[in-house]
């Protein structure tokens, strides 16, 4: 029988808080409608750790959070996680439904796609290593591009020769793309059965799995105020906000 009460992290041993298994059914059903307002009410993604911060201490809000997706995975609306946060979002399969012809569809160039496949797959990865796997240079208008839609992002300075700037993608590629997290991009099979690779793929192609780690890594450095000054993307009186990831 599972232990009726657990401990805190970081809290002394006699320091107990109420088990699942002892949550009263109405106080978590009282949480999930609080969770399923807050993610309703915003137009933008919800982090599970603001959900967490407004339901009752004794309930587990990945639990709530995981009843939630369930109660409307088979409805028109959906609930998706997007990396640690949660988002309803139109079901995959009712999208033409919405679309309306007012609607512009702006497409990327191939260098762009192909920048950003790169980058999605890589990161973190700097310009000088896009241009390597791509054989091509690449214009700072492409990188500019994927900026601007929000789905790529500064991730900080390599610690090499020069201190290049490494690229990632941003929670918004997740939400676009329908991704959990960034592991959840398709492997060699998957574009091959999808009809994306064709036969005349190099046997030597490699698609490595993405890291799904926010995490600066052990050869990166964080981007600063100084550093974005220095690459000419922020002017020394901008203010705090502008600059804040």
């Amino acid at each position: 029988m599972a232990e009726a009460q657990r401990s805190l992290p970081g809290l002394p041993d006699d320091e107990e808080v109420i088990g699942e298994a002892d949550v009263d059914p109405g106080l978590e059903q009282e949480a999930e409608r609080i969770a399923e307002a807050l993610v309703f009410a915003s137009a933008q993604p919800v982090s599970e750790a603001y959900i967490a911060s407004r339901i009752p201490r004794a309930v587990d809000v990945g639990r709530v959070m995981s009843r939630l997706k369930a109660a409307y995975a088979g409805r028109g609306v959906n609930l998706m996680q997007v990396a640690d946060h949660w988002a309803f979002r139109t079901a995959a399969d009712l999208s033409f439904v919405v679309q309306t012809d007012e609607q512009e569809v702006k497409k990327l160039s191939r260098a762009a796609l192909e920048v950003l496949a790169i980058i999605a797959y890589h990161q973190p990865v700097t310009r000088a290593e896009i241009e390597d796997i791509r054989g091509v240079q690449t214009s700072k208008g492409t990188l500019d591009v994927l900026m601007e839609a929000g789905w790529v992002r500064f991730r900080g300075r390599r610690r090499t020769p020069g201190r290049p700037v490494t690229f990632g993608t941003t929670r918004d590629f997740l939400d676009h793309f329908g991704l959990e997290e960034i592991r959840d991009l398709p492997g060699m099979e998957e574009l091959r059965g999808a009809g994306l690779l064709s036969g005349r793929v190099p046997s030597n192609l490699h698609i490595p799995v993405p890291v799904g780690d926010d995490e600066l890594s052990d050869n990166e450095d964080p981007i600063t105020q100084m550093d974005l000054e220095e690459l000419g993307l922020l002017t020394p009186k901008a203010e705090e906000d502008d600059y804040k990831s």
